[in-house]
């Protein structure tokens, strides 16, 4: 009688030598989630709580807020985070609901929608500039003379 060893699927090898993207995704979830419980709650905090409340958020409020660079950053923390992790989610709901050529189609969609997005509030974020000329401030009603 002669013993026969089994080999392990070719998949168990070949998922060795890669990166396991899943698991990455999975971790990124997890991590992304508790700082964006920190960053979510300071946004909320500092907008609302700290002064008059969402009454007095307006134009002088965010470039005044943008004018230290502490808050350019959290909010762009806020912002890349909060995007990568629900682009992450849609991600596995289209992996998991779909099927062939449309799931390819909605994910090259989710890519270039996130990246738009991403690139367009970084923008905003990077290149605000609260010092208006007065053509534009008197286009904002609270900067117009009384």
């Amino acid at each position: 009688m002669t013993t026969q060893t089994i080999e392990p699927p070719r998949s168990a090898r070949a998922a060795r030598r890669t990166t396991n993207w899943e698991k990455w995704g999975w971790i990124y979830m997890r991590a992304s989630g508790v700082v964006l419980v920190v960053l979510i709650f300071g946004h909320l905090f500092t907008n609302l709580f700290l002064g008059q409340g969402v009454r007095a958020i307006d134009f002088a409020f965010v470039a005044g807020k943008w004018a230290n660079p502490f808050w350019i950053v959290w909010d762009l923390l806020l912002l890349w985070l909060a995007l990568i992790h629900g682009s992450n989610g849609m991600r596995t709901l289209i992996n998991d609901y779909t099927r062939r050529r449309f799931r390819i189609v909605l994910l090259v969609l989710l890519v270039a929608v996130t990246v738009v997005l991403l690139i367009l509030g970084t923008l905003v974020l990077t290149t605000f500039d609260p010092c208006l000329d007065a053509s534009v401030a008197s286009q904002i009603p609270q900067c117009k003379a009384s």
